[in-house]
């Protein structure tokens, strides 16, 4: 098993090759991405629109919904257009792929990076292109003004996710350097918290923050969006094995472990610190198990996810009170605690969790759980940095562009369900 799981991992880390018309393709790979895609879809709508719109107030939760909605639509027709080219097209100096695979130029029947087509593989990757500025939503819910989420959404997918998913995925300078990335814990969680961190400071908090802000209005709408969520994930990383194998079992397996041991991880600190453990509490230390397996899932086993997921659950619930309490942030819903930080949790522990004495199947041979910290710190380190300055100049750019980010106070007040939709959530 670890040798399969080995030469999954060899062929992910590949830019995509030039193959002929002839080439064989597995109806089972093929069938079994085609799935995963469905999957990784659920996971944005309906998943992640009921995670979020359960956490806001009553008066807000529809625009949430219509957010994730725009967003994935918007995100489906940039990475057809641009996106998927620039992620995955010829590269320019290991920086960004060029525009020869626009609008899917040449994306067709001819299998990729194992024996799937290469349009599966592009769908299955937009997949992914729909949930990473999805995620964004929750640092700016209740105070954003519509125009604002779709231009800071669509130029950070352009600018933000393409050029770091050519990095880690398209055969860029960190996939040459040997980053491991299974699923997107760089591509997906490190660019997409660190960028939420940006929005929510020049943004500024919701009215009361941090002293009075309403609590969520339906934990159990959040419950259900985290277990879609749950689901999704198998899709998330089992399905980046791009095949139905070993590895693509593993990774689920892995992902399941991490997101149970983080649950209880995170409620067990409630209990500990507040007698009582929250079912919020509880989904969301689920999420941080899985945000943190993104990275890991393909290169752990049983053990290592367990270990994965009690860590993440802990540095996680810990980064939420540091992000509103100490740095007076209001990252909302905790993207950059969840996802940002359990994100980066795994793509450095998965240095040492790899190893074969934790059930992993080894960094690979000649390379040390030290050096391969090194690679994955700079990974982390490159991927956070891009995503903290370019974020911050594409949100400045859109403040003066339509003039303010954020609607008034009467609109926060009233909520954005009506102030920005003309629609109720609830009859209330």
């Amino acid at each position: 098993m670890p040798r399969r799981i080995g030469l999954a991992i060899a062929l992910w880390a590949l830019p995509l090759p030039a193959v002929s018309a002839d080439t064989a393709t597995s109806a089972g790979d093929t069938a079994w991405v085609l799935a995963a895609s469905a999957l990784v879809l659920l996971m944005t709508l309906p998943g992640l629109a009921m995670f979020y719109a359960g956490l806001v107030r009553a008066q807000a939760v529809l625009s949430v919904v219509m957010q994730c909605f725009a967003i994935a639509c918007l995100s489906s027709v940039l990475w057809l257009a641009a996106g998927y080219s620039l992620a995955f097209g010829d590269s320019a100096g290991g920086l960004i792929g060029g525009f020869g695979k626009a609008f899917f130029a040449g994306v067709g029947p001819d299998p990729v990076r194992g024996a799937i087509p290469e349009i599966v593989f592009a769908v299955f990757q937009m997949a992914f292109a729909v949930i990473a500025p999805a995620l964004l939503v929750g640092a700016w819910v209740e105070r954003i003004r519509f125009p604002a989420v779709l231009i800071v959404s669509g130029a950070w997918l352009l600018l933000v996710y393409a050029p770091v998913c050519h990095w880690v995925r398209g055969g860029g300078w960190l996939a040459e350097l040997g980053v491991m990335d299974f699923a997107g814990g760089l591509v997906v969680h490190v660019s997409a918290g660190v960028s939420a961190l940006a929005i929510a400071k020049v943004l500024g908090g919701r009215r009361g923050f941090p002293g009075s802000v309403h609590p969520p209005h339906s934990p159990g709408m959040t419950a259900v969006g985290a277990a879609l969520l749950w689901v999704g994930w198998f899709g998330f990383n089992g399905g980046s094995a791009l095949a139905a194998d070993a590895a693509a079992g593993m990774a689920v397996a892995a992902t399941h472990i991490a997101a149970a041991a983080a649950a209880m991880t995170w409620a067990a600190i409630e209990w500990i610190r507040h007698g009582k453990a929250s079912l919020v509490g509880a989904v969301t230390g689920a999420i941080s198990g899985l945000a943190a397996a993104a990275s890991a899932s393909g290169f752990v086993g049983p053990a290592g996810a367990l270990l994965l997921g009690a860590v993440a659950g802990a540095v996680c619930c810990a980064a939420t009170d540091a992000v509103k309490k100490a740095w007076k942030i209001d990252d909302s819903l905790d993207v950059f605690a969840v996802h940002g930080i359990g994100g980066a949790a795994g793509a450095l522990l998965v240095a040492v969790l790899a190893s074969n004495t934790v059930g992993g199947p080894g960094s690979g041979e000649g390379v040390t759980a030290g050096g391969r910290i090194g690679v994955q710190a700079l990974g982390v380190a490159a991927v956070a940095a891009w995503s903290l300055i370019a974020t911050f100049l594409i949100v400045k750019a859109t403040d003066a562009l339509i003039g303010g980010l954020r609607v008034d106070e009467e609109d926060e007040l009233v909520g954005l369900d009506l102030a920005a939709h003309g629609e109720r959530g609830y009859d209330l």
